[in-house]
């Protein structure tokens, strides 16, 4: 259930931009992040940080497409997103014990990735920071060298099929390399 809500707001601004167009397919997805974030506010009493990121960039990219009624600054929100994710991921790798793929991937799915030796994750780390800085550009590219329609389906299936495809991708890497449980190496 927690998947299909973080989608909402992206299927809220895909219908609205069908119904309308992409100033008021901008002011919904604002609006669904809002709403968003007050239902993990009352759901958990936190906001997570990856969606507390997003809303606030949705919130300062859409305001200013919506105040300037310019369509640009919605278009550079992924890029800048992404962007910003890849210079964090990367940084981790220099501070701090773990990497951020190391620290999502776990919290994810805490069993799967118990014995997973350091230098695995350092590589997992260094593919998110690639796949973010390729997913930033994909985005630009799309946006500024095909219709608007496109980069919307781009927006909406694109990424989220190309980060879905990367997620199971890191997976199966990161299960080929555990490290032997103490029970199994005896």
């Amino acid at each position: 259930m927690q998947t299909l809500l973080e989608f909402a707001p992206l299927i809220a601004f895909l219908i609205a931009y069908r119904l309308a167009d992409i100033y008021v397919a901008t002011a919904t997805l604002m609006i669904a992040m809002l709403a968003l974030l007050a239902f993990d506010f009352v759901r958990t009493r936190r906001i997570p940080p990856m969606h507390g990121i997003s809303a606030g960039l949705v919130l300062l990219f859409g305001g200013a497409t919506l105040l300037l009624h310019d369509e640009r600054f919605i278009i550079w929100k992924p890029t800048v997103f992404f962007w910003a994710l890849g210079i964090a991921f990367l940084g981790s790798t220099f501070v701090g014990e773990r990497t951020l793929a190391e620290r999502f991937m776990s919290a994810a799915s805490p069993d799967a990735f118990a014995r997973i030796a350091a230098p695995a994750w350092v590589k997992v780390n260094a593919a998110w920071v690639a796949f973010y800085g390729v997913m930033g550009g994909a985005n630009l590219w799309v946006a500024f060298n095909l219709p608007q329609n496109v980069w919307v389906q781009f927006k909406v299936f694109g990424i989220t099929l190309a980060t879905l495809v990367f997620v199971v991708a890191q997976t199966i890497y990161l299960v080929r390399h555990q490290t032997p449980a103490a029970d199994e190496a005896a």
